[in-house]
């Protein structure tokens, strides 16, 4: 919040970031001679990250591309393929949904057990 108080009325995340930036600013400038700010650049960096977050934006969607990259280098040994996919007895393949329960049963609509 711009005003330095948070949601629940005490100091916002970022304020203490934001106070070190001043005061960082306060020691480094004065009237005639601002060059000194760019000794406060670090101290400027972290609270616009404090604020808007991008650094950590960047690093997770850094570790979702590694993650799905890994992922697809090597998949999983179980993985079900798409020609695999059961019909549970609902188009006439009973020896599937057997195969899949485990039972020697049938299982038809009409079967009362």
């Amino acid at each position: 919040m711009a005003s330095g108080y948070g949601l629940n009325g005490g100091p916002s995340r970022c304020f203490p970031f934001w106070q070190e930036l001043l005061a960082c600013y306060v020691v480094n400038t004065n009237t005639d001679d601002v060059s000194g700010a760019r000794k406060c650049l670090p101290a400027l960096e972290d609270y616009y990250e404090c604020l808007h977050h991008r650094k950590e934006k960047a690093r997770a969607i850094e570790l979702q591309r590694a993650y799905r990259r890994a992922e697809a280098a090597h998949p999983r040994a179980n993985a079900p393929r798409p020609g695999a996919i059961r019909n549970l007895g609902l188009l006439d393949r009973e020896e599937d949904t057997k195969d899949v329960l485990g039972t020697n049963r049938s299982i038809t609509a009409g079967n009362g057990k």
